[in-house]
């Protein structure tokens, strides 16, 4: 059975909005409507019995009150011919049947003349002689109404049940107007569900417009054929939706412009060394008897060039690594400290030679879960370019402090600083503020786009202020716990 709803429930056709609108209409149209008729039918047939048993109970007591008058049960010859009369009269009125029963429960009289002297003990005919006064049931297609026979006996001043009335009424009339009106029932039923089977399949094609509007418009704009955003206002969630793939298509832009001005960008970068490198050689071979001091000066330059090609491509590859899911993250539990006394230790020639002082603070132990090679990687290039954008006898400083949740990582300088205009470009690929002095100072241009990856794979946030002239602080700040 499981395995059979799995199936349906793979169908394309009921995974269908339009179709499951369809149904939910359908059923909640014609189910109400067949409970409701089943119920006003069930609700006229009782009806119609109650008022048919009300009526022959009130025909019953008036003959049970005649038969008492004439003594019907003790002189059968007082008044028959009268009594007989009103009781064939009531049998051949409801198409039934009158049984005459006596105290030792014989049958004195049947208005169909076949049961007379025959013994008749049933429930209702008991009841009526213990005084529990008149009864109907349903039997079959008759309904049988008992009333019991009161009078006084001789002896005695009560009245006493001295026999018992049962009449047998028919019910062909009653199910001749209840097939009447079912059959009524059942053909206004069919044309409802045939209208409501219409006005289904209208609304759940009129309701769908607005959603193939906007797959339309989503194919026109996957084919190429047009790039504008969607604007289907019908209903409220059409134009979330709308919204929605409008603010993708707008981040799909963004990106392809920023693809296509990345690949300008490496092309540019890539090509700047291999002219130089061309340029150099060419001179080389363009000149005869070229002393061996030219030559290594030529070379020299030549190999300075290919480790700045070098320099471009790994920093590329590690920007790659940095860009992808955090599957590729090896986190474990690190000491902070350890990391940032080794970074600094690595810098402090580099610091040495451009006359700069580092400084590390440490306010507390800290140990995170993080990975160690990118994390080292963006601390590493904080601090260098902390170092490379300084000025003579600049200093910088990295602090390290940690809460319950978060560690933060404050590396702040006495450098040139970054113009307000530019700080919301330092994290562009291949960008660089001092444009001037780029070949002079070094780098790629990577450096602060693989430091930001680099955080926001640890969740992380990175932030800048920065004052022209005066220095710049950058604050990282990594969760404690990684959450993948």
């Amino acid at each position: 059975m499981s395995k059979l709803w799995m199936k349906i429930k793979q169908l394309k056709v009921l995974r269908s909005l339009s179709v499951r609108i369809f149904c939910i209409i359908m059923i909640v149209s014609t189910i109400p409507g067949w409970i409701m008729h089943y119920g006003i039918m069930e609700r006229y047939m009782d009806n119609a019995i109650n008022v048919r048993v009300n009526e022959v109970q009130t025909q019953v007591k008036i003959l049970a009150d005649h038969l008492i008058t004439y003594n019907y049960l003790l002189d059968k010859d007082n008044g028959n011919e009268v009594v007989n009369a009103e009781l064939s009269q009531l049998s051949n009125l409801y198409d039934g049947r009158v049984l005459i029963i006596d105290s030792d429960f014989e049958i004195i009289k049947d208005t169909y003349g076949i049961s007379e002297g025959k013994m008749l003990i049933s429930e209702n005919v008991v009841k009526c002689f213990k005084g529990q006064g008149a009864g109907s049931r349903v039997i079959e297609n008759y309904i049988e109404i008992t009333v019991p026979l009161e009078g006084k006996v001789a002896s005695q001043e009560e009245k006493k049940v001295v026999g018992v009335m049962q009449a047998s009424v028919s019910m062909d009339t009653i199910m001749a107007s209840y097939e009447y009106l079912e059959s009524r029932a059942v053909i206004i039923q069919l044309l409802i569900i045939v209208i409501t089977f219409g006005i289904a399949l209208f609304l759940s094609r009129f309701l769908l417009k607005p959603f193939d509007k906007i797959t339309e418009a989503i194919n026109e704009v996957k084919s190429g054929f047009t790039d504008e955003e969607i604007h289907v206002t019908d209903y409220l969630e059409t134009e979330e939706i709308g919204d929605a793939f409008n603010q993708l298509l707008g981040r799909m832009k963004v990106l392809d412009d920023s693809r296509q001005e990345f690949v300008s960008n490496v092309s540019h970068e890539l090509k700047t060394p291999l002219t130089s490198m061309k340029v150099l050689a060419d001179s080389l071979l363009a000149q005869e008897d070229v002393p061996a001091e030219l030559y290594r000066e030529f070379l020299t330059d030549i190999a300075d060039e290919i480790d700045r090609e070098n320099k471009i491509i790994t920093d590329l590859l590690a920007l790659v690594k940095m860009t992808r899911t955090s599957a590729d993250m090896n986190v474990e539990p690190m000491d902070i400290n350890a990391i940032l006394e080794l970074i600094l230790k690595r810098l402090g020639p580099i610091a040495a030679r451009a006359n700069v002082k580092l400084v590390f603070e440490s306010r507390r132990k800290v140990s995170a879960v993080i990975d160690e090679v990118k994390m080292t990687l963006a601390f590493s290039n904080l601090v260098e370019n902390a170092i490379k954008y300084n000025v003579d006898g600049g200093w910088v400083k990295v602090i390290l402090d940690a809460d319950h949740q978060y560690f933060t990582v404050e590396i702040s300088d006495s450098g040139i600083g970054i113009p307000q205009e530019e700080i919301e470009h330092i994290y562009e690929r291949f960008y660089r503020v001092d444009k001037s002095h780029s070949r002079e100072i070094g780098g790629t241009g990577l450096g602060l786009a693989i430091t930001r990856n680099a955080v926001l794979m640890h969740r992380g946030t990175v932030t800048v202020t920065s004052e022209e002239g005066k220095g710049t602080t950058f604050t990282v700040k990594i969760p404690l716990t990684y959450i993948g």
